[in-house]
């Protein structure tokens, strides 16, 4: 009797034990808010970052990591915002949860579009141009003062343009899990 108790015993720790190592499993949903700052102007790849859960993890009906536990990620993609187009980028994955490795989505976040703001500076300089060569130089004046003006807000929007992505400390992100350790 006393064996059979014993074994079952240990059965039951070593069951416990592995319930406590088993991974998240994939598909799992991680939400987290980040403790630092990142911007495309200044982040780099393999760039570390870290943040909390900000809800528990729960895998088969028992919760596998609490909120406000601590989590890892790392930034995966930058790109940093060019003059006239193309807007900052971050993409961030997840790393780790509770010191455990996972594998997660990738979380992107892009800056805002240079097109209204470009089209908004070039078209104003132009139409500002148009008016005062027009108003000094008759017809040919106005088509002149175009392409100056033109020229002027395209100079603008060159000095101006940057569209750098900034995601905040403090900002909630949610990471779906692929795989885990």
């Amino acid at each position: 009797m006393k064996f059979r108790r014993s074994t079952s015993l240990v059965i039951l720790i070593i069951a416990s034990s592995l319930g406590a190592r088993a991974g998240i499993p994939a598909g799992t949903h991680a939400t987290v808010r980040l403790n630092t700052s990142l911007s495309s102007a200044t982040a780099h790849k393999d760039q570390a970052w870290s943040g909390t859960l900000t809800h528990d993890i729960v895998a088969h009906g028992k919760v596998v990591a609490k909120s406000g536990e601590p989590v890892r990620g790392k930034v995966t993609y930058v790109n940093r915002s060019g003059r006239l187009h193309k807007p900052g980028e971050l993409t961030l994955r997840l790393t780790s949860v509770k010191g455990r490795i996972v594998y997660s989505s990738r979380v992107t976040r892009q800056g805002k579009s240079h097109t209204t703001s470009n089209v908004t500076k070039i078209g104003g300089g132009a139409a500002a141009g148009a008016v005062i060569g027009g108003l000094a130089g008759g017809g040919k004046g106005a088509a002149i003062g175009t392409v100056a003006g033109a020229g002027a807000g395209t100079g603008v929007a060159a000095a101006t343009g940057k569209e750098e992505v900034t995601i905040p400390s403090e900002s909630v992100l949610t990471f779906t899990i692929t795989g885990s350790k």
